[in-house]
């Protein structure tokens, strides 16, 4: 069956013909493979990939758009080229750097994860799941996807892109749909000799079909609809942090900058403190040096 001519509704129906045999496999295959040969997004941490990118770019990526993460790549690596820099920064320079992105706290996992890299692992991100895992901020899927854009070893990953892929190729009319279900065909269908493209061109695939298709991932049994970002605690965490790059404020004074509730802005400035963003001294805080 040739992928540039062959229609969904013709895969749906030579999958629910034959299962995943190699043939349905391969059709699925060389359909993705014919789009990103037409339509794959370049992104500067696609270019010249090494271990260290990849890590950067992965812990910038969580709950984050890729144009966002685009954009901020550049300017972060110019200023902190590999581990060692990385690891010696100042928490003032790190998020001078890091505004834009939200979730702050990626940023201090990622400083600790150069830390824990230089001072257990030589300065090497290691080509093993458990001891990627063992890292800060690096779950299975987040491991997983290191290992495989930096080294293009075969790995076994979902995220949401990924996710709503398969949920168009193989579970056609089914809600509810689990990622155990999906990883069995995930697991058969990666293309061992270049896994890095093949995640590649199932992301930029993915993309496109947020577009066409928004109801796909609504189908998922892991399903979340994301929580209003106006108002909530996290907006007003970086509100907070933003204030306190520019200069040490009393906690009076951020309440007025930023016109809210004294007891959360306090219970914040609290948590900001434990997580190692902020100090304290006599009445004013400031971003840790």
């Amino acid at each position: 069956m040739n992928a540039k001519i062959i229609l969904i509704s013709d895969f749906h129906k030579l999958y629910k013909l034959e299962g995943s045999t190699n043939g349905v496999i391969k059709a699925f295959q060389d359909f993705i493979y014919s789009f990103y040969n037409r339509k794959k997004r370049i992104f500067p941490f696609r270019e010249n990939v090494t271990p260290y990118k990849v890590v950067v770019s992965e812990i910038m990526l969580q709950q984050t758009q890729t144009n966002r993460v685009a954009e901020k790549f550049l300017e972060f690596i110019k200023k902190f080229p590999d581990f060692k820099s990385l690891a010696q920064a100042s928490v003032e320079e790190l998020l001078s750097v890091w505004q834009g992105l939200g979730y702050n706290r990626r940023a201090i996992a990622l400083k600790k994860i150069a830390e824990c890299i230089m001072s257990e692992f030589n300065g090497e991100v290691p080509r093993d799941l458990k001891a990627l895992t063992s890292l800060p901020q690096i779950g299975h899927n987040t491991a997983s996807s290191i290992l495989c854009f930096s080294y293009n070893i075969p790995t076994y990953f979902i995220e949401t892109n990924i996710r709503r892929v398969y949920i168009y190729f193989f579970f056609s009319g089914r809600s509810q749909i689990d990622d155990k279900e999906i990883m069995e065909i995930v697991k058969i269908s990666v293309d061992k000799n270049n896994p890095r493209d093949w995640y590649y061109a199932l992301m930029d695939f993915g993309t496109m079909l947020k577009k066409k298709h928004p109801e796909l991932n609504k189908r998922s049994a892991h399903y979340r609809k994301q929580s209003k970002f106006d108002g909530s605690t996290r907006q007003v965490r970086g509100k907070i942090l933003k204030l306190l790059l520019e200069k040490p404020l009393s906690t009076k004074k951020i309440v007025n900058k930023i016109n809210y509730e004294e007891k959360k802005v306090l219970e914040i400035l609290n948590t900001l403190k434990k997580e190692g963003f902020i100090q304290k001294e006599q009445d004013k805080f400031f971003i840790k040096n």
